[in-house]
């Protein structure tokens, strides 16, 4: 059996920047076992299945789809790069000719729509709550040593632990941390915290007074150390600094080795909109 697969760099619209994706488009339901071992093979942070939903559907035509997601060690419920890699691949590479596309996913249906030369995609937005250093105090100074954390939250419905550095850093600071995130899994032993975000305040001046807001992103209890752009944190960080800086308006960078940009709207109805460009690097089949 020959499945199509593509890997699509999301959230940049160069290759090799941004956050790699594996997208495989299955004309069939696969065994089970099947998604699992394609995600190892593959090796990215995400592997996307994208399904059929009937018989009949169309790749080209169709405006509805099943969607799933693999990481290397485990099936996730939410990822937004993957998903922004999947919408790439029906719009630009099957051409398909709907405006709008949804996804049928773990975390409900999810929207995925073509502006210009962007992908906008249709996303639940998470609250963070306030947290209590000490609960987390050791897996914090794993995660930053002695750096100042000035505000700490937590959201339960993606169990993401938010950690903000103090404004008096540069984004410099983050970049240049060395965090061993292997380490987390030792020392976050209650089983509450599933990913870990470090992020830090933008200037209003210098070369970098476009950004309103920097982050990092470390999830080892996924099977990854850290990840390059990630459109699911950035539906816990919109609502943060949505509220922090009383704007609905943003744009954002992962400060990864390989990075990438976000444009961020907040909605009426309590979701996000996360915005972001693509670049198709690899068309194959896999031979199963």
């Amino acid at each position: 059996m020959q499945v199509p697969v593509f890997t699509v760099d999301a959230f940049t619209n160069r290759p090799f920047c941004g956050n790699p994706a594996a997208v495989c488009l299955l004309e069939n339901d696969l065994p089970e076992d099947l998604h699992q071992k394609i995600a190892a093979e593959m090796n990215l942070s995400e592997t996307a299945f994208i399904r059929k939903l009937h018989p009949t559907d169309d790749f080209t035509k169709s405006s509805c789809f099943g969607l799933r997601w693999f990481t290397p060690a485990g099936e996730v419920p939410l990822c937004g790069h993957a998903t922004l890699a999947s919408a790439a691949v029906l719009f630009h590479i099957k051409k398909n000719t709907n405006s709008v596309l949804t996804f049928v996913t773990l975390s409900g249906e999810l929207k995925a729509r073509l502006e210009k030369d962007h992908i906008v995609l249709d996303l639940p937005l998470y609250s963070a709550y306030p947290q209590v250093l000490q609960e987390e105090e050791e897996l914090i100074k794993a995660a930053v040593g002695d750096m100042v954390v000035q505000d700490l939250r937590y959201s339960p419905d993606t169990k993401k632990l938010l950690v903000r550095l103090s404004d008096t850093y540069e984004r410099s600071v983050l970049e240049e941390l060395q965090v061993g995130a292997q380490h987390f899994l030792s020392v976050e032993k209650t089983g509450k915290v599933k990913g870990l975000i470090l992020t830090l305040k933008g200037k209003s001046s210098g070369k970098d007074k476009g950004y309103d807001f920097y982050s990092r992103y470390f999830a080892p209890w996924y099977g990854i150390l850290e990840d390059p752009v990630t459109g699911s944190a950035h539906a816990v960080l919109g609502s943060y600094w949505s509220e922090q800086l009383g704007k609905k308006e943003m744009l954002a960078f992962q400060c990864s080795r390989r990075g990438g940009e976000l444009k961020i709207s907040l909605r009426n109805d309590g979701r996000v909109e996360i915005a972001g460009q693509f670049a198709v690097v690899l068309k194959g089949n896999l031979t199963l």
